[in-house]
């Protein structure tokens, strides 16, 4: 079990207790996870939770609506709790093993023994780059929390990476620590980003991104810049002309082709002739389910706080096998949808219908992800997600600058690009996203495991946040929060 994921049986005081009293505690603790009462019946949960099978949680904590505990790490103080609801046999079957302490859990001294997650300079860096988008996000949030809003973090990391090869040194490293290669110590790091890169955008995955640099028409490009960063990614940064509409639609043009015609209208106003450098990031998701949803395009009621629920056209099937935990901490049910090519949607639910996902949102981390990945179990259940086609765009820049990049922005070191005085004057980001039913299979009958049993339910009719990733990588492709879909602009 990770060790920032609670079992049931860390409940104690720090006493010494038996095999039998941790047992004990352990079924106690499980009952008032999932608001069931003490009750010999090993399946009695779907009759005492909600009428549609949906699980109830009781929070076990205090904090207050909006508040968010510190964000965990893999040594913190603060451990997650993901429970699976399934029926009280999954908690007796648990080993004496399971049930013991683990002597190696800690090391002199009582601080947690380190365990390093990813080993590779691919996992390495599919990490930094996650953690980076994380903090974005977060800055996006903050920003206007009352929005929906998305971001494709690798397509903004490899537009920022191929603008740090025209800095100088300190330039490079200021960049560097905003986007969290500091510590990867990876001499080859653009060949790393560029093989990512590669294999993210492979056909099964449904994921397109493109990214590039390009000058005002004043700049004169060094050529020394534009062949290296030609060499590590395969584009050339590129001077525009001044004229506005053909800028305008050079750029839109370029976007368009790199994403398979699906990103259109990259920029919808002409760019200002002193706009500096612009580096840009587009994205494109539409992945397949490996499993079809049965039952689409009905209109039904999506849950938003404040205001009149929104109708809008919703995907289901009753018997979808998914991977399913619960975080009573985060107060929040979160289910793992598998697609095509090793790609999987990462849904985080809260418990009531409400705009602030602060808890959710502080937790995030390329370390957090994985551990809650490797907790959650299969189940099979109701499902529903709405059927989403959207567009998001934004202007990265003043995010940036809150992420500590406000002193080199405003005089920002670019000798490697031109021998001319330059600033970054924005950083443009959009992306397109589409949730549909298609999917590579139906749904078999098949024997009915527990969670099925239970009458499990997620309902995804309310808001919530979602993570699209690349398994084998760890990569996180898309990361979004959807408060009202009504609001979405559609592709």
């Amino acid at each position: 079990m990770p060790k920032n994921v609670h079992d049931m049986t860390d409940l104690g005081d720090g006493d010494e207790v038996t095999e039998s009293e941790r047992g004990a505690e352990s079924l106690s603790a499980l009952h008032r996870a999932v608001s069931l009462p003490d009750s010999p019946s090993p399946c009695a949960a779907d009759r005492t939770l909600t009428g549609t099978g949906s699980v109830a949680v009781e929070p076990e904590h205090s904090h207050t609506a909006g508040s968010a505990p510190a964000r965990p790490g893999r040594g913190g103080a603060r451990m997650q709790k993901i429970t699976l609801l399934l029926c009280l046999g999954a908690l007796l079957s648990l080993s004496s093993a399971q049930l013991e302490p683990d002597p190696n859990a800690e090391t002199e001294g009582g601080a947690e023994e380190e365990t390093e997650l990813f080993t590779t300079p691919t996992t390495k860096l599919a990490a930094a780059a996650a953690n980076f988008g994380y903090s974005l996000f977060r800055e996006q949030v903050n920003r206007d929390p009352q929005a929906s809003v998305f971001l494709s973090p690798l397509s903004v990391s490899a537009a920022l990476t191929q603008l740090s090869l025209g800095g100088s040194a300190e330039a490079e490293r200021k960049l560097y620590r905003v986007l969290q290669y500091h510590h990867l110590q990876d001499s080859q790091l653009h060949s790393t980003l560029k093989n990512l890169l590669a294999s993210v955008t492979s056909p099964s995955k449904g994921f397109s991104s493109a990214s590039r640099v390009y000058l005002e028409r004043k700049l004169r490009l060094k050529l020394e810049y534009l062949n290296s960063v030609e060499r590590e990614y395969g584009v050339r940064p590129k001077a525009l002309t001044g004229s506005p509409r053909g800028d305008l639609k050079e750029v839109n043009d370029w976007v368009k082709q790199q994403t398979g015609g699906k990103v259109n209208s990259f920029l919808t106003s002409s760019l200002p002739r002193n706009m500096g450098v612009l580096p840009l990031g587009a994205a494109y998701f539409k992945g397949q389910w490996v499993m079809r949803f049965g039952q689409s395009n009905q209109m039904e009621s999506f849950q938003v706080e404040g205001s009149a629920p929104a109708r809008v056209p919703m995907m289901k099937e009753d018997r979808y096998p998914v991977k399913l935990g619960i975080d009573s901490d985060l107060r929040c049910k979160i289910a793992q949808v598998q697609m095509q090519g090793d790609v999987s949607m990462l849904i985080f639910l809260p418990d009531d219908v409400t705009q602030n996902m602060t808890l959710i949102e502080e937790s995030l981390s390329a370390e957090f992800v994985h551990d809650t990945v490797s907790a959650l179990q299969p189940v099979e259940l109701s499902l529903a997600l709405p059927a989403l086609r959207f567009s998001y765009s934004a202007d990265l820049l003043p995010l940036l600058s809150d992420m500590g990049l406000k002193e080199w922005l405003a005089k920002t070191d670019l000798v490697k690009i031109t021998s001319q005085p330059a600033k970054v004057g924005s950083v443009r980001h959009k992306l397109g996203v589409e949730m549909t039913p298609e999917g590579a299979q139906s749904v078999a009958p098949a024997p009915q495991p527990e969670g099925h049993a239970l009458g499990l339910s997620f309902q995804v009719n309310r808001p919530f946040l979602f993570l699209v990733r690349d398994e084998p990588s760890g990569a996180l492709l898309f990361i979004g929060k959807v408060l009202d879909p009504q609001k979405l602009e559609r592709i």
